[in-house]
């Protein structure tokens, strides 16, 4: 092994000397230099790289290459070797990572493609660039991805060669009997490739991407007519193609350039209209709420765009409401969209409230759309809050309950709101009633004050369900007082480790750390972190343990 590491450094000292003899480092230099790349072009040499960085980088290689076989399942490793070569410009060695590496990993689509890429860009060989791709659709012969850039490659190699032609026509350089090959040079082998991956994989959004790379490339106007003509056949029954071909209206030829605002926002309206006209027409056949999607989608976008004429401001608006209308009478409106149709409308406090409620009814079982209702119904004070809050506890998650009470405490009179929560607090829902506990205690203390608060507390803590909160609440009432009373204290802490001791560390850590403050006798802690050790079940108990830890460690 000695004599193996030997040889190796050996084999170093030829290009070392190279260079200090060329002058590109001196004798001290050479023991530590690693910038070559850089002292070349200060210095201006650029000879003997066969004899100075060729071996280095054939050294470096061989590493990689040892690693390469021991780790073959590091990705990572045979990217940094691709980097390396491509950085170096090594493009034989290039080409022979790139075999190894995907001779490990066929089954990585992108390491295909990015194989692919470098034969094309860094090797210049379309040809080794094609050989790639058809390779990798053996193992995936169903990955748009890779249809997708074999697609685009190509169109780049017809487009390189045009730009060759073109050159040589212009330098008016005779080639002899070579000519370009038109059928090359207009994208026949893209099309090729279009009609294989369209055979293979199905739906318009996939055929919708090659003919967005095909719009990049100004000589395929042909190769797209012919993938838009199929498309428009074949997918009929696509939302995808109908909302694809409503958008290019607005991109369709129209009246000669326009300099006043106005002019320019009326052709701007009578495109949208054309787009609204293809949505109508793909409605007759395919009256689906994905297509009603792209239609409501589409209105809103263009109403979201900005314009300073407040005339297609409004056509817009009118146009998306009209498109709301029409998709929920259809009964094929999206839930998402009726909070557009809710804010577009909070203008008319009836349309907004009668929308809000609409809404509840077709998505009942929507805790998100009941929640987004009701608070619209209290921002507009509408006395329809109070009955769509009954409704909303019939049907979903007990969470506006709590909605309820917000409003309640704040909207209602105090009568009212002492009646809510006395039926809240009798509800046979466990959610509903141990919310409705913390609620009232809070807004106990709100307009009775600390005795108000205390009475409901002693009313209510033999009553379960409970919730942490509610203990809590009336620890933090308890130290707002300019005197708090440490036995109240204790009692609540108490009484929320009778109900939550057995899995909350935390209260417990709470509990001590109380006992240590001003108003507290630390000799307690020892007695409660005995308790919690013989309270506490499974991981709580490691986590109580650490967290006592610090605290006595002075770390929390």
């Amino acid at each position: 092994m000695a004599d193996i590491v030997q040889q190796r450094l050996e084999d170093r000292i030829p290009a070392l000397e190279q260079l200090e003899r060329v002058g590109l480092f001196t004798n001290k230099e050479i023991q530590t230099s690693e910038l070559i790349k850089k002292r070349r072009a200060r210095i201006g040499y650029h000879f003997k790289r066969e004899e100075i960085e060729y071996p280095i980088i054939h050294r470096i290689n061989h590493v990689f290459r040892r690693a390469t076989t021991k780790w073959q399942e590091d990705v990572q490793l045979w990217l940094s070797q691709v980097a390396f070569n491509k950085k170096w410009g090594t493009k034989t060695q290039l080409s022979k990572v790139l075999s190894s590496m995907l001779a490990i990993h066929p089954d990585k689509p992108a390491l295909w493609i990015m194989a692919a890429k470098c034969e094309m860009e860094d090797r210049n060989s379309s040809e080794s660039a094609r050989h790639l791709f058809l390779r990798a659709l053996r193992f995936h012969p169903e990955n748009k991805k890779v249809y997708q850039e074999y697609f685009r490659m190509e169109l780049m190699h017809a487009e390189k060669l045009r730009k060759q032609q073109q050159e040589l026509e212009q330098a008016k350089i005779d080639v002899g009997e070579y000519n370009f090959s038109p059928e090359i040079l207009s994208g026949k082998l893209a099309e090729v490739v279009y009609r294989d991956a369209a055979q293979k994989i199905k739906g318009a959004e996939f055929i919708l991407s090659l003919l967005q790379i095909a719009a990049i490339f100004d000589f395929t106007k042909e190769l797209q007519d012919t993938i838009l003509q199929e498309l428009q056949s074949q997918y009929v029954d696509d939302c995808m193609m109908w909302d694809f071909m409503a958008k290019r209206e607005l991109d369709a030829a129209g009246a000669p350039e326009l300099q006043s605002a106005k002019g320019r926002a009326s052709d701007t309206d009578r495109r949208e209209e054309r787009c609204c006209v293809v949505y109508e027409e793909a409605l007759k056949s395919l009256n689906t709420e994905a297509m009603w999607t792209c239609y409501v989608t589409f209105c809103l976008e263009r109403y979201k765009r900005k314009t300073n004429v407040n005339e297609l401001k409004e056509k817009r608006k009118e146009r998306l409401l009209r498109v709301l209308q029409s998709a929920h009478d259809a009964k094929l409106l999206q839930e998402s969209f009726y909070k557009n149709w809710v804010l577009l409308s909070s203008g008319d406090t009836v349309s907004a409230t009668q929308i809000a409620i609409t809404a509840t009814q077709c998505f009942s079982q929507s805790f998100e759309m009941w929640s987004f209702s009701l608070q619209t119904l209290v921002q507009l004070e509408s006395t329809e809050a109070g009955h769509l809050f009954q409704e909303a506890l019939k049907h979903v998650n007990p969470k506006v309950a709590v909605l309820q009470a917000d409003w309640c405490m704040t909207s209602q009179r105090p009568e009212d709101t002492e009646t809510f929560f006395q039926k809240g607090l009798l509800s046979l829902v466990p959610a509903v009633s141990s919310a409705m506990k913390e609620k009232y205690l809070e807004w106990s203390y709100k307009t009775g004050g600390y005795k108000r608060a205390r009475k409901t507390f002693t009313s209510l803590h033999e009553h379960r369900p409970f919730t942490k909160a509610f203990f809590m609440k009336m620890i933090e009432i308890e130290k707002e007082q300019e005197t708090p009373k440490m036995s109240n204290l204790r009692d609540y802490y108490e009484r929320a480790l009778r109900e939550f001791g057995c899995s909350d560390e935390d209260l417990w850590m709470d509990y001590i750390k109380e006992e240590l403050g001003r108003h507290g006798n630390p000799e307690n802690c020892g007695k409660l972190h005995w308790r919690a050790v013989k309270t506490l079940e499974g991981e709580s108990v490691e986590r109580f343990t650490t967290q006592y830890t610090l605290l006595q460690t002075g770390h929390v």
